[in-house]
């Protein structure tokens, strides 16, 4: 007999449970080293971590205001003035929210309406699909494809159109790990223009990029102002994921749709993580640049230990992550079905890059996080040290 109980909201009923989470199972149940999952193995900085005991000990702990405390607005707006040049009014421009995903979900529900298209590029982060969805928005899906993961004319060309309403648009991109230049940027914010598009930019990577690749906000972009709203996440920034600290920034006719979707999800956060996220906000460049120098470090040792046993690694141009093409290897498996085989006869755990596709997925991409201590990365290169061998065709 079916029954209403039954027949619950498909958007969400019929959704498998994400691959972040199911890998991270599979990690606990094998006793495996997660180098799938995008946290660090550190607790994180530890003045920034005092900030945020002092705050709860000596500060207020009451409902903070909707839009975040006026100190981590008016530092939100200092930080990105200072690193991109980007001038914003902390009170009408930004606001605060429990995280990134929180941050984009108040974004898509403020903007999409039922039967409007939204341009999304895979791989695809596994939050916006269902969000378009339940907001009545139609996905329209660019194919990106290794190594370069480029946008070009010919795939703006066959999904932009008179429905298009909004564009959702990761830079630097996970899991790709790819850091968008200028070309591509400009030539994305000209189809915006033409089609009169709004784009959700997911920038919460922005301080996680390496050697010279500089991340260059789409808001900053000419005729992009009025029309971009621009998530960032402080998880992201401080290497404090449990936090749930994220921003909103937009022209203030954008913002404030925004903020009444966000005052029914979250409403508001947690107001010590704030002070101490303002904080941190406001330390000097060098605290960022070295953030930069270690993650490289740790990029470069992880990229070396997999070439030298023979995988093909894509080079990591930001973020916690780095991918691996398993193509030329000639491998009788795909992307899925060597991450689990890993996860349990190796007892390591990465992600498969065709869990970001919905159509016609890439198959041969292997995405591990690189955020790690070097003990962690080290025993899991040397579990992987026959991974490879006998597996070819």
């Amino acid at each position: 007999m079916t029954t209403k109980s039954s027949s619950l909201n498909k958007v969400f009923a019929d959704l498998p449970v994400t691959i972040f989470e199911a890998m991270s199972q599979a990690a606990r149940d094998n006793n495996a080293i997660n180098l799938g999952q995008g946290f660090p193995d550190d607790p994180g900085p530890e003045d920034i971590r005092r900030a945020a005991a002092d705050a709860s000990l000596n500060g207020y702990n009451q409902y903070p205001s909707m839009m975040g405390i006026p100190e981590l607005r008016q530092a939100i707006a200092t930080h990105y003035a200072h690193w991109h040049g980007l001038q914003l009014d902390p009170m009408s421009e930004v606001m605060v929210t429990s995280g990134g995903t929180e941050a984009l979900t108040s974004a898509i529900l403020s903007v999409v309406q039922p039967g409007d298209e939204v341009v999304c590029f895979q791989p695809v982060y596994d939050s916006y699909l269902p969000i378009i969805r339940q907001a009545g928005g139609i996905p329209r899906l660019v194919r990106l494809e290794p190594p370069g993961w480029r946008l070009n004319e010919d795939m703006l060309k066959s999904v932009f159109n008179s429905k298009t309403k909004a564009v959702l648009f990761n830079n630097p991109l996970n899991p790709s790990a790819v850091v968008y230049p200028r070309e591509d940027l400009e030539l994305l914010a000209r189809y915006c223009q033409e089609f009169d598009v709004i784009a959700i930019c997911d920038e919460v990577w922005e301080h996680v990029t390496f050697d010279e690749h500089k991340h260059i906000p789409l808001i900053t972009i000419p005729g992009m102002r009025e029309r971009t709203i621009k998530v960032g996440s402080a998880g992201k920034i401080f290497s404090l994921t449990g936090w749930k600290i994220g921003f909103v920034c937009a022209a203030p006719q954008l913002l404030r749709v925004a903020a009444k979707v966000h005052q029914f999800l979250t409403f508001t956060t947690a107001p010590n993580l704030q002070a101490a996220v303002a904080y941190g906000l406001g330390k000097p460049d060098d605290y960022f640049l070295l953030m930069r120098k270690d993650l490289t470090r740790s990029r470069d040792r992880l990229t070396k230990g997999l070439e030298s046993l023979g995988f093909p690694v894509l080079k990591s141009q930001g973020t916690y992550f780095l991918t691996v093409d398993l193509s030329p290897l000639g491998l009788n498996e795909s992307d899925a079905e060597f991450c689990w085989r890993i996860v349990k006869d190796y007892k390591v755990a990465a992600i498969p890059v065709s869990a970001f596709y919905e159509q016609d997925p890439v198959t041969s991409v292997v995405r591990f996080c690189f955020a790690k201590k070097d003990q962690t990365l080290d025993t899991a290169l040397e579990r992987l040290s026959d991974a490879i061998r006998g597996r070819k065709r």
